[in-house]
């Protein structure tokens, strides 16, 4: 080991502490005092009934830990975007599982909530996975209504997919576990099955405040729509529990009578560690995002036995592409080649930057895997394709519509790490969040943004500049530093993975040791969904 390896595994061993340390303060929710309430009530925590309902000693894939991270903060924030969403096993069954947490603001519903809840029920959809709602919320958080009720993709969607799934036979069970309030009301009760805890939960239109200025009627909360109510009178729930134990019991116990899942037929053997040592991971990969390296020295710490056979290994080198396992699934990987190398025509290829005969090759490898019915793996550090008059005369244009052509219309299921840099029309060649990977998650190296710090940040300063001359203002060489120190600092605080994370641009921000985790229980999941489509690239120039 060198300097420079130790260099590297200092950072980014610091990074992942970082990263953990944030996690801890993301799973207090709303803070021990307003944990302190939810247990004077009997009830458990969000996260502590998913780890009661959970198989014991099974691995839980969170989504969307970071939701919400640093925004909303006039209202006091929102961790996680006041729900925990993830992929988890019950009575051996995989399964989407969608937690209200009551600690932050009582569960009530913000825009990144909705977004959030859509890409868990997204996931469920894509996979086919049996989804459990713990259900525990006062409904749409009114000072932000305008964001979250009436669009598209907003509140009224979930219950459009509540409908969705049950009609293409995906289970969907819920658990009123707390308050149930107006039109949160729809979802547990468009489920397949609905439960609910005596006493600490309830659901109806319109709460007994509500309905005294609305009707003028006088009623309690429980006698208009507590567990006794809808269990044994209006009959629109299914049982009734008396504690948060026994409803996750009742849970455990249906799941564990569902039929199996259909086969999609991916391939998988007996897994194997790689023979590389998966520690090294955090030694290889720079302090430095521009520095180069060998992505070889990455992949072979991610495939088991460290068995990889490359694809055109002598062409299009700026692009790595090739067939492995991992945890004994059939994988084709496109990895972004971050060395400078030098092609058989003596051309020097930059690190991250893909180049025609690079697309050409991915494209191929890609029409190759779906041929083949072999689920994709894209491993992200590209700064973009390659520019200059050399390349738009060598038709670089063509030949990266046809790589984004080929991940567009793949019918296999994709699954994306950033490991690195996410920049430009690169992302989306590399199978970023708009080319429906089935899971995104990316290190805590990432960054993800239309172009890199120091170009944005000198293209923004002399659009700002020619608007301040614009004014009559002078700029003197030190006002031109502070603006540039300004930009550059809010560019960079843009491309931060926190921040494309808060926004769910990726699923979560992960360990690089669980990148084996995260794509094998991708694979697992999409294996329960059979592919229906046929791969066709529709209209490719060549």
């Amino acid at each position: 080991m060198n300097i420079e390896f130790n260099k590297n595994e200092d950072v980014n061993k610091q990074l992942v502490y970082e990263l953990k340390t944030r996690l801890k303060k993301i799973y207090l929710g709303g803070g021990e005092k307003n944990a302190a309430k939810q247990k004077e009530k009997g009830k458990l925590l969000a996260r502590e009934r998913i780890a009661y309902l959970i198989d014991k000693d099974t691995d839980f894939l969170e989504v969307g830990a970071f939701t919400a991270d640093g925004m909303y903060a006039e209202q006091g924030g929102c961790p996680s975007a006041g729900v925990v969403c993830g992929i988890g096993y019950v009575s051996g069954r995989q399964c989407m599982i969608v937690a209200n947490d009551a600690t932050v603001k009582a569960g009530a519903w913000f825009p990144m909530t909705a977004k959030k809840n859509l890409r868990a029920q997204e996931i469920a959809m894509e996979n086919r996975l049996p989804v459990i709602y713990l259900v525990d919320s006062a409904g749409v958080y009114l000072p932000m209504q305008d964001e979250i009720f009436p669009d598209k993709e907003h509140f009224g969607r979930m219950f459009r997919n509540n409908a969705i799934m049950s009609s293409e036979g995906i289970v969907q069970i819920s658990a009123i576990m707390g308050a149930c309030v107006a039109g949160g009301a729809y979802l547990p009760i468009m489920s397949d099955e609905a439960m609910i805890v005596d006493k600490t939960g309830s659901v109806f239109l319109a709460g007994s405040y509500l309905v005294k200025s609305a009707i003028g009627e006088e009623v309690d909360n429980e006698t208009l729509g507590g567990a006794t109510t809808h269990c044994e009178i209006s009959g629109v729930t299914d049982y009734k529990h008396p504690n948060d134990q026994a409803c996750l019991d009742s849970i455990r116990n249906i799941m564990s009578m569902l039929g199996a899942p259909q086969n999609a037929g991916f391939d998988r053997i007996k897994p194997a560690k790689p023979k590389e040592n998966e520690e090294e991971l955090y030694g290889i990969l720079p302090e430095n995002r521009d520095k180069p390296y060998e992505i070889m020295e990455i992949i072979n710490r991610l495939v088991d036995q460290s068995e990889f056979e490359e694809y055109k290994k002598g062409y299009g080198q700026s692009i790595v592409c090739g067939l492995g396992r991992i945890d004994g699934w059939a994988v084709g990987i496109v990895a972004n080649q971050r060395k400078v190398v030098k092609s058989k025509k003596g051309e020097m290829q930059f690190g991250g930057v893909i180049y025609s005969d690079s697309a050409d090759k991915a494209t191929r490898f890609i029409m190759n895997c779906n041929q083949k019915k072999i689920p994709l793996v894209f491993l992200q550090d590209v700064t973009g394709f390659m520019v200059g008059s050399r390349s738009e005369h060598g038709g670089i244009i063509k030949d990266g519509a046809k790589m984004v052509n080929a991940v567009a219309n793949s019918v296999v299921p994709k699954f994306t790490i950033v490991l690195g840099n996410s920049y430009g029309a690169g992302n989306y060649a590399m199978c970023g969040k708009a080319y429906d990977p089935r899971l995104i998650y990316a290190w805590p190296t990432a960054k993800i943004a239309v172009m890199g710090g120091s170009q944005a940040a000198k293209t923004l300063l002399q659009i700002q500049e020619a608007s301040l001359k614009a004014k009559g203002e002078v700029i003197t060489p030190e006002k031109e530093a502070e603006l540039l120190k300004e930009i550059t600092d809010r560019y960079d605080s843009q491309t931060t993975p926190y921040y494309a994370a808060s926004r769910l641009w990726v699923d979560g921000i992960i360990d690089p040791l669980e990148t084996r985790k995260v794509i094998s229980m991708g694979i697992e999941a999409a294996n329960q969904s059979p592919i229906t489509k046929k791969f066709n690239v529709g209209v490719i120039q060549t």
